[in-house]
């Protein structure tokens, strides 16, 4: 990679690791549905008034249903499911589950012939199962109905993140990082927004909140994604995606030094595993091959 493409994802590993400390506080205020919807808005106004203030043109000829399905997954999907569960699963097994990102985005990427399927990336996607199962098998928290309904919304929300990358790494190629921004932004909070009628703001925020969601939007979602997506042009989706490994790393050791969240042994071992699954998928590590 370019120097600038190593300052982008060591940006992104640190931001969306910290990211976890806002959403916490951004969703006990706001709630998991507001907090989306108004972060989705804030982010692509935000985005949107800097192309005008630096007079940058945008082009949004490549169509609205695409912008529609990169904002339904990568976006809402994503988004959603990581507000919804953080709180239930807390942020270090939330983290965890991050990491297997690139799994589904190998199996997305294979399915739609955009990558070739090795021996080495299946036994990454097994690895990877493996991974999960003792992740969500084997927690140090008592096994409740929440606690499974929070890991399978953070499954949920992984898989729409692996799907939204690989859909805008096909369809919106020729788009720029400021358009797709700002674009699934706006439709993520769209259609987001009429979910506020089943799940209102519980209540009144404080001040300090307002800050913490303009933070969570500007510094995390919208300047973060157009980095990713300009990260996804210039390197691909399934490097670039490889981003989450970081982005777990720092996320666990906020949960565990910062939150003191509790991790099982095992949970620990399955994240290793989660991501030397990963590794093997996206090539950082190598099966040597036998001779013959």
């Amino acid at each position: 990679m370019r120097p600038r493409d190593i300052a982008v994802y060591t940006y992104l590993a640190f931001a969306w690791g910290l990211s976890f400390l806002l959403l916490l506080h951004v969703v006990d205020a706001f709630g998991w549905i507001g907090a989306v919807t108004f972060r989705c808005f804030i982010a692509g106004f935000l985005l949107f008034a800097l192309a005008k203030v630096f007079r940058r043109k945008l082009d949004f000829s490549a169509g609205w249903l695409h912008f529609a399905m990169v904002g339904a997954t990568t976006v809402a999907g994503q988004l959603i499911g990581l507000s919804y569960a953080t709180p239930l699963i807390g942020t270090a097994m939330a983290a965890i589950f991050v990491a297997s990102i690139p799994l589904f985005s190998m199996v997305i990427a294979q399915l739609w012939g955009l990558e070739r399927i090795t021996p080495a990336r299946v036994l990454g996607l097994v690895l990877g199962t493996i991974g999960i199962v003792m992740l969500v098998g084997f927690p140090a928290v008592p096994v409740t109905s929440a606690f499974l309904v929070g890991c399978l919304a953070m499954v949920g929300s992984t898989f729409s993140a692996a799907y939204g990358s690989n859909y805008a790494s096909r369809h919106l190629e020729g788009t720029g990082s400021w358009e797709v921004t700002i674009g699934s932004f706006f439709a993520g909070g769209v259609l987001t927004l009429p979910l506020l009628w089943f799940v209102p703001v519980p209540g009144t925020p404080a001040p300090i909140d307002y800050l913490y969601l303009v933070a969570l939007a500007g510094l995390m979602s919208a300047l973060t994604y157009v980095l990713y997506f300009g990260l996804v042009k210039s390197i691909g989706a399934t490097a670039a995606i490889s981003v989450e490994f970081a982005v777990t790393v720092v996320a666990v050791l906020v949960g565990a030094l910062l939150l003191d969240e509790p991790l099982t042994p095992l949970q620990l071992l399955g994240g290793g595993v989660i991501m030397l699954g990963c590794a093997l998928v996206l090539g950082i590590v190598r099966v040597p091959r036998t001779a013959r």
